[in-house]
């Protein structure tokens, strides 16, 4: 195969025959062909073209044109059927590049001629793939930019040489690297297909992709033409802002712009603590991507490790111990002990006398022989002088200079970067507690038998760590080595470690916020939803659990129905005397409910009086249905106070049963259901669309305290609370006088302007009624306030709304009564619910 010298990248052998009238039409000159455009000549043109298309086609069968074809990097390669080539560069061109209806002969009279084209096609495929004939334009629009986009140093400056040479190709300025005789036949189809496109039709796709067209051109100024337009929009609006910006500036006094000027520098360089800039966008959406059910939590996990606290620092000379009156200097060991119970010397706990005790003994076990020896008693030890010296340091601390605290906070930062995130799945994530718990002295919740005990320092040989093969392991401090590293990607923490206290583990985990945490929320409220759908057929089941012969059957019966209508835990069995006495449902004593068969006016009573989690008491009245009445006296038959109410059952025979009803049930799915189930039911019947906003707020916290009672979330009344309620009631009473003097001076200028009304007088009303209307909505607010804060006083609200309430049903209410949600949930609240935040509607309903 040859390709002919003066052709250069412009021609392509063409087979040898005989050309039809309609073909050597093409062959004509530039200018004739341009004055083609007059619509006289155009017609006149095409009757004839037709009258000897008609004659040619029916004595000469017209033999099909070896098409141009386009190759794999975007050029033209052509074949002949013989090697010799007598057609001009232009004339291929042409023919590759105009439309049908001039240069072909009815598609009805060619259906033959196409068969044999597509013959040939596949004789000479592997040859085409040979010649790349048309390489300096090679590239469409979009393979252009692409290419564009990936070259870099000296192939870029050749691809603008290249780019320049195809825009002149489409009709831009631009130097043309082609010979006279190929820019002139790109012109001329540039030119035809731009005056004739709307009246023919192609003959084949590869034709029309050979050269773009006049309406490829326009689209790609069009889309130039917005996308500047675009950009001159954004700027304007950055500059409109900016000039706004800067007229309220101008507009405030000094004082003013000052102090928001020192609070803009301020925030200037705030960074999250992931390290990107709050206006970035990071969150990583795992909602989006779909859940992979095959039992692992992640597949790759890197991070450094736990953060150990400081090493203890000893007390100065200055500052000493005194037992019985005298001086003694303790060894390092008993006086870092000796300074946790000097730190909480003005809490409650040291005034317990089992806290004592606790405190007293361990810390004897790290005295030294001479020191047990004279250290005898509590009562005639002395911490004042150490517990002054930690007051003064904490004085110290709160008198710091805001550079002081800057510097401790940069400090803290860096650690935080460095400790507080981990690689998971290629994504950044947060580390919720990434701080080994100091040692200290243990106090845990209501009357706990192990508090005042000593929690021992946290070595490295104690902590195992988990993370992926191949990832970086942390690397355990000086002088020391972990416990053990493993790789096992069906857990989710990141390090774990034994207490010595009580003999629990304890976990490094990911941040609320993270992937893992999220899916794990999701789940539960999945789960608690489709037991809206079953939760009547298991209440049918336990009802008839009722009636059942084996005793077994019945307690099983009555358990479920108390955690069903009651919310209450099923409880877990423990250790006697190594925890606090809390109960829950299943581990219940006889003691723990009081029969009535008749109390304040209503039938089957039943009281429960007994310490739930976190020593919170639980007392509750409740009416029951006969058969369950009737149920808990036959269990209560021959049996002492202190004996289990349900002794032939346990929470997991009763999670067990429950899972069968419905795969992944269990007595807490219970009680997310209903307290979710409570809130829905609260906010559908509480709020309405009139309602202010102060009135919608109060509406669903008055939402969530029945959820709170329900579930029994209670607290202890804040120690600041009298104090806060005073403030709010001496507020309400001075915008009460201030409405007051308000409501008369309107009074007053209603009565003037009906004496003479003028146009000041008008004027005068009007603001008078707006300065009351305004004072108005105000006192109203104030009084929500005081009355909301007076409801939860001993309700707490944040447990369920983080643990037990469906975010979507809060993320819907805030839609659909355009109530913000900042309102509802804090900062860190709404990254833990992002997953609901994202993809929550008005119209969900739990």
């Amino acid at each position: 195969m040859k390709l002919e010298d003066n052709e250069g990248h412009g021609g392509a052998e063409t087979s040898s025959r005989k050309r039809t009238a309609s073909e050597s039409k093409i062959d004509e000159s530039p200018t004739d062909r341009k004055r083609s455009k007059d619509g006289e000549r155009d017609k006149k043109e095409e009757t004839e073209l037709k009258h000897k298309s008609k004659h040619s086609s029916s004595k000469h069968p017209r033999k099909p044109l070896q098409e141009p074809k386009i190759t794999s990097s975007g050029g033209l390669k052509a074949v002949s059927e013989n090697d010799h080539a007598d057609v001009k560069t232009k004339s291929v061109a042409m023919d590759a590049s105009l439309p049908s209806e001039k240069n072909t002969i009815d598609l009805n009279n060619n259906i033959s001629a196409k068969h044999t084209e597509s013959d040939e096609r596949k004789v000479t495929k592997t040859e085409l793939q040979e010649v790349d004939l048309f390489a300096p334009i090679e590239h469409s629009d979009m393979e252009r930019s692409d290419k564009k986009s990936k070259k870099t140093g000296d192939s870029q400056k050749d691809n603008k040489h290249k780019h320049k040479s195809k825009s002149s190709k489409k009709g831009h300025h631009g130097t043309d690297e082609r010979n006279p005789e190929q820019r002139k036949v790109g012109e001329i189809s540039a030119n035809s297909s731009d005056g004739n496109s709307k009246k023919r039709k192609s003959k084949d796709s590869c034709e029309t992709d050979v050269l773009p067209t006049g309406d490829s051109k326009k689209e790609t100024a069009i889309k130039k033409e917005n996308a500047k337009k675009e950009r001159e929009k954004k700027d304007r609006s950055g500059k409109d802002t900016k000039t706004t910006d800067e007229k309220k500036r101008k507009n405030k006094p000094e004082g003013k712009e000052e102090s928001k000027k020192k609070k803009k520098d301020g925030d200037d360089g705030k960074t999250k603590k992931g390290g990107k800039k709050e206006g970035e966008d990071s969150t990583w959406k795992w909602w989006e991507e779909g859940n992979s059910n095959n039992g692992n939590k992640w597949t790759t996990l890197e991070h450094k490790g736990p953060l150990f606290p400081p090493e203890y620092e000893p007390l100065p000379n200055n500052v000493s111990f005194f037992y019985n009156g005298n001086p003694v200097k303790l060894t390092l060991p008993a006086e870092e002990v000796a300074t946790f119970y000097a730190k909480m010397l003005d809490h409650e706990y040291t005034t317990k006398s089992s806290f004592q005790e606790n405190f007293f003994t361990d810390w004897r076990e790290e005295m030294s022989v001479e020191e047990r020896e004279q250290i005898k008693k509590l009562s005639k030890c002395d911490f004042t002088h150490i517990n002054k010296y930690f007051l003064d340091k904490s004085e110290e601390k709160k008198a710091m200079t805001k550079e002081q605290k800057q510097v401790l906070k940069e400090e803290n930062n860096k650690l935080t970067e460095e400790y507080g995130f981990c690689e998971l799945d290629g994504h950044r994530e947060k580390i919720g507690n990434f701080r080994v718990e100091p040692p200290g002295l243990f106090r845990g919740r209501g009357e706990h038998p192990k508090m005042g005990k000593l929690k021992k320092r946290i070595q490295p040989e104690e902590i195992t760590i988990n993370c992926s093969k191949g990832s970086n392991i942390p690397v355990a401090p000086k002088g020391h080595r972990w416990r053990k590293v493993q790789h096992d990607n069906t857990v989710t923490w990141l390090a774990s470690w034994v207490e010595n206290v009580q003999g629990n583990f304890k976990y490094v985990m990911l941040n609320p916020s993270s992937k893992l945490k999220g899916e794990k929320d999701w789940q539960k409220y999945e789960v608690a939803r489709k037991l809206k759908l079953k939760v009547e057929t298991i209440r049918r089941l336990y009802r008839e659990d009722w009636k059942n012969r084996e005793m077994k059957t019945r307690q099983r019966g009555v358990a479920l129905y108390f955690i069903d209508k009651l919310a209450l835990r099923a409880g877990n069995e423990k250790e006697e005397s190594e925890t606090a006495d809390t109960v829950g449902c299943c581990s219940l004593r006889v003691e723990h409910i009081t029969l009535h068969q008749e109390k304040g006016g209503q039938e089957f009573m039943v009281e429960f009086d007994f310490l739930g989690k976190d020593s919170i008491r639980y007392y509750n009245e409740v009416p029951v249905e006969g058969r369950v009445f009737k149920n808990l006296k036959l269990f209560m038959e021959n049996k002492e106070p202190e004996d289990d109410l349900f002794d032939r059952i346990n929470t997991t025979y009763l999670n067990k049963h429950l899972n069968q009803s419905m795969p992944g049930l269990t007595a807490k799915v219970f009680r997310t259901f209903n307290a979710s189930t409570t809130l829905q039911e609260q906010l559908n019947k509480l709020t309405t669309a009139d309602m202010s906003l102060e009135e919608k707020l109060l509406s669903y916290n008055r939402a969530n305290r029945a959820v709170a009672i329900l579930c029994n979330h209670q607290r202890a009344a804040p120690k600041t609370f009298e104090k806060s309620m005073q403030n709010l009631q001496d507020k309400v009473a001075q915008k009460q006088q201030q409405l007051d003097v308000a409501r008369k001076e309107l009074k007053d200028a209603k009565k003037e302007h009906k004496r003479g009304g003028t146009e000041r007088t008008r004027k005068l009303v009007e603001k008078k009624e707006a300065v009351v209307k305004r004072l108005e909505e105000q006192l109203k607010k104030l009084q929500l306030q005081m009355t909301d804060r007076e409801e939860n006083k001993v309700i707490a609200l944040g447990t369920s709304k983080l643990n037990y309430l469906d975010p979507r049903i809060s993320v819907a209410w805030c839609r659909k009564f355009n109530v913000p949600i900042e309102k509802i949930y804090n900062k860190t609240q709404r990254d833990k619910f992002a997953w609901a935040i994202d993809m929550t509607e008005e119209d969900f309903q739990f």
